[in-house]
């Protein structure tokens, strides 16, 4: 099958042809022309402001498989994840039997055939996520595991996590963290401050977060090894993290787009799709984050998508489950969000930078490649409804909501998806 794309602009420092507006011709999933096209194809895409780039990478999302299917599982997240851009998928451990052994991490890579993006297993710094003893680090690694983390449940012991970081100097890959120091008031619902006093509901203190984010650094400084914190929602975390930068040590971030959107009093109407880890915080948080992302700090976009079923989001805030699904909504969330984000650093913040830092294969926009490609636009609109939801749960603030952007579609895995979404 041939598509054509009419002026679409290559964003792809790799690529000879970087920063042009032509066309492309896509033929068995393969980018077979370049330039001035003239001619009949099968399809035409042509829309304002199209754009392709190296394929996006989310690096951070829960598909509850194996042991939550009915939450969602490898096939529906996987499609989610096409629907918003996304070529490639970073799982987090947190499944029911754990990610944390050999077979567990093979069960992952042997179900990317026929996906339309491909998944990577994360496995798990310690067994079953208990954060009482390291995992088969060695031997996940060895069976596709991309890199390690506890997920949800971050490594709270510091001497733990520090035989972590010495071990994965071996391999060069680095570990993920969500900073979260559990000890401050684990029955906390929301951030710490005036709007949780106000609506009766206990705080998690931002506290919990930058000394987290400072231990992990200073760990970091010590072993000489490389670390990804994300999920930051802090701006003494992000002054911590660009600090780490300036000093030369080997410190990547994420951000995920409901800390760039919402803030603390998007919870007065008690939404329980807005009860998510970490907590909204203030606005002078999210202006920091934003912030972060635009001068270069924040290297990445993570969804955190976490699906949870109905039982678990149509209750009392105070029994709600935390997580909410951002795959298919999140480009459009950080454009919404950031609307003065140029192209290139959109596109690096959603794919380039995460390629980089957890070397996924490189992904050119050249004749002849046939890789991992992300086709969108800064122009148009995106909304989310109940029967473009790719998901098998429906845990979103933004149904119905209009955003700003478009995914146009994906190039991956030897086929090419135009979104209809």
């Amino acid at each position: 099958m041939e598509i054509l794309l009419r002026q679409v602009t290559i964003i792809d420092p790799a690529s000879p042809h970087h920063n042009a507006c032509t066309d492309l011709l896509l033929k068995d999933g393969r980018i077979h022309s370049i330039g001035a096209l003239s001619g009949n194809a099968d399809q035409v895409v042509e829309l304002p402001g199209l754009c392709i780039a190296p394929g996006f990478v989310d690096l951070f999302a829960d598909f509850c498989d194996p042991g939550q299917e009915h939450r969602e599982t490898l096939e529906s997240g996987a499609a989610a994840a096409a629907a918003g851009g996304y070529t490639d998928v970073l799982l987090v451990p947190n499944t029911s039997p754990c990610v944390h052994n050999k077979s567990s991490v093979e069960y992952i890579t042997q179900k990317n055939t026929g996906l339309p993006v491909r998944l990577h297993p994360m496995g798990a710094i310690t067994r079953n996520t208990e954060g009482k003893e390291l995992a088969e680090l060695y031997d996940m690694h060895a069976s596709g595991a991309l890199t390690f983390t506890d997920g949800w449940k971050p490594v709270q012991s510091g001497g733990l996590l520090l035989k972590a970081l010495q071990y994965v100097l071996a391999i060069d890959v680095p570990i993920v963290q969500l900073p979260d120091d559990r000890s401050f008031n684990p029955g906390g619902l929301m951030h710490e401050g005036i709007v949780s006093t106000q609506l009766g509901l206990p705080g998690r203190p931002a506290l919990a977060e930058e000394l987290m984010v400072a231990r992990d650094i200073e760990l970091l400084r010590y072993t000489g090894s490389r670390l990804h914190l994300t999920g930051l929602s802090c701006a003494g975390s992000v002054a911590r993290v660009r600090a780490a930068k300036a000093d030369g040590l080997q410190v990547t971030c994420s951000v995920t787009p409901w800390h760039l959107l919402f803030t603390e009093d998007d919870l007065r109407s008690y939404d329980t799709n807005l009860k998510v880890t970490p907590p909204l915080r203030t606005s002078a948080d999210r202006e920091a984050l934003r912030a972060g992302v635009l001068d270069g700090t924040i290297d990445c976009i993570a969804s955190h998508h976490s699906p949870q079923d109905s039982d678990h989001k149509i209750v009392e805030f105070e029994a709600a489950g935390a997580g909410a699904i951002g795959l298919q909504t999140s480009f459009a969330a950080v454009c919404t969000a950031t609307p003065q984000l140029n192209v290139a650093r959109l596109a690096g913040l959603f794919g380039g930078n995460a390629r980089r830092i957890f070397k996924l294969p490189a992904s050119v926009v050249e004749e002849g490649a046939q890789g991992s490609f992300t086709l969108f636009t800064q122009q148009g609109e995106t909304t989310l409804t109940k029967s473009t939801n790719m998901s098998r749960s429906q845990n979103s603030p933004l149904f119905g909501k209009a955003l700003t952007g478009r995914i146009a579609g994906i190039i991956a895995q030897g086929g090419v998806f135009l979104s209809t979404f």
